[in-house]
């Protein structure tokens, strides 16, 4: 591994936890190479929803580029764009009575977040967007000015600025009424609040230790906006695409978002590519207003298509993902029972489920007992004190039940020491 260490950055990080040369992959797992399966539990940090090298996308992506379709192809008509919209339209967007425009803004979240921003302050003349505690939107300048975690703000190196944070669901423990201070500061003319633009929300935030808004708290989040003539975000890059059970994580609270941010698992096969969903009377660009060279990754339109195509014309896999969510919140409560003294914590919804612990030294610990014993997991958390999980949907129930006794195994192997 000393070629990692000389040429690669410091900046590099899921590498320090799992110090092993992965070669290949296949569903649920990672092999080294010297051979050694992994099950992975992270799947690129959300972006392998249907698992690694999903065979289906994958003969739908080696037709493609067998035929030599388009591979780039800025924001040009392709065939597969083509196939991409309609598909969408088709699948998620009409079912769900939802109008929306499509954005391409480049290959990344932070990219389907940064245009949802600056198109808020466009349409609305205004510079401010509220966000909450424990937020993460992404790592450009935008993006971070939006981010609760003070050591990613830190690496900005200008201040962050027109942005504000105001309390995510339960960041008082219930000892106060949901949005007190906000709605007061909003109505409040001498509170010096700068009149919002937009307010930008992660129904469960991921980064953040896998913090779970109740539906009724975003339901009065989106009350609250439209009482107040402001936007509303919603930032579904991770927890999108199926990750709490439906397409779309707020679909439950019966809300419909301004704005819709879009990324990894949209793609279906890791491949990158990021859209923005916005109400067709936002669409105030001109053109080339906003725009990028990697707009247009049509494999990744190839293999979103057959994604949706092959998992989303029934709810089979969204009562799936929420089936084995309750069976994972099911084993994480035995471990807190288990360990009273140890103040566990189980977090989450569907398949974006946390444990949390006392501090990030000893979830560090059980992320490292996990993956000597075969199991990659991360931590999440302002201190990193939550492990996390994003399992892949697919994730057989077998696969489910291994990693569970994984995570035991290693959750005893730290707190009875």
């Amino acid at each position: 591994m000393s070629i990692f260490e000389t040429l690669e950055s410091e900046v590099r990080s899921y590498s320090r936890g799992w110090p092993t040369v992965f070669d290949r992959a296949q569903g649920s797992w990672l092999y080294s190479e010297d051979g050694k399966a992994y099950l992975d539990f992270f799947a690129g940090a959300g972006a392998l929803n249907y698992g690694h090298n999903n065979p289906v996308l994958k003969k739908a992506l080696i037709d493609y580029i067998s035929r030599d379709g388009v591979t780039h192809a800025l924001d040009m008509f392709t065939v597969a764009k083509r196939d991409f919209l309609e598909t969408l339209n088709d699948i998620i967007l009409k079912p769900r009575e939802m109008d929306y425009k499509v954005i391409f803004p480049g290959p990344g979240g932070a990219n389907a977040v940064e245009a949802a921003l600056k198109l808020a302050r466009k349409v609305t003349g205004k510079e401010s967007v509220i966000n909450f505690t424990n937020a993460f939107h992404g790592m450009t300048l935008g993006a971070l000015s939006v981010t609760g975690n003070s050591m990613k703000r830190g690496g900005a190196g200008v201040p962050l600025v027109h942005a504000t944070p105001m309390p995510y669901d339960k960041y008082f423990d219930g000892a106060y009424p949901d949005f007190l201070y906000f709605e007061r500061l909003l109505e409040d003319s001498g509170s010096g609040l700068n009149e919002p633009a937009a307010v930008i929300v992660e129904t469960v935030q991921g980064e953040g230790g896998i913090n779970a808004a109740r539906l009724e708290w975003l339901k009065g989040l989106s009350d609250l906006c439209r009482r107040h003539d402001i936007l509303l975000i919603l930032d579904d890059v991770q927890m999108g695409c199926g990750r709490t059970g439906p397409f779309f994580s707020f679909e439950e609270a019966g809300i419909k978002p301004d704005m819709i941010c879009l990324s990894k698992s949209i793609g279906g096969y890791g491949l990158p590519l990021a859209i923005t969903l916005i109400r067709p009377d936002l669409d105030v660009w001109a053109p080339g207003e906003h725009n990028g060279t990697f707009r247009g990754v049509n494999p990744a339109f190839v293999t979103a298509a057959e994604a949706l195509r092959t998992y989303w014309q029934d709810d089979d896999l969204e009562k799936s993902t929420k089936a084995k969510g309750e069976r994972v919140a099911q084993a994480f409560t035995e471990l807190v029972e288990r360990y009273p003294e140890a103040n566990l914590v189980s977090k989450g919804r569907g398949l974006a489920r946390g444990l949390e612990f006392e501090n990030g030294e000893l979830a560090s610990k059980v992320c490292a007992a996990a993956f000597e014993r075969g199991l990659l997991m991360e931590t999440s958390g302002p201190d990193g004190e939550v492990v996390k999980l994003l399992p892949a949907l697919t994730t057989t129930e077998d696969e489910i039940g291994q990693g569970l006794s994984i995570i035991a195994e290693s959750v005893d192997s730290v707190l009875s020491r």
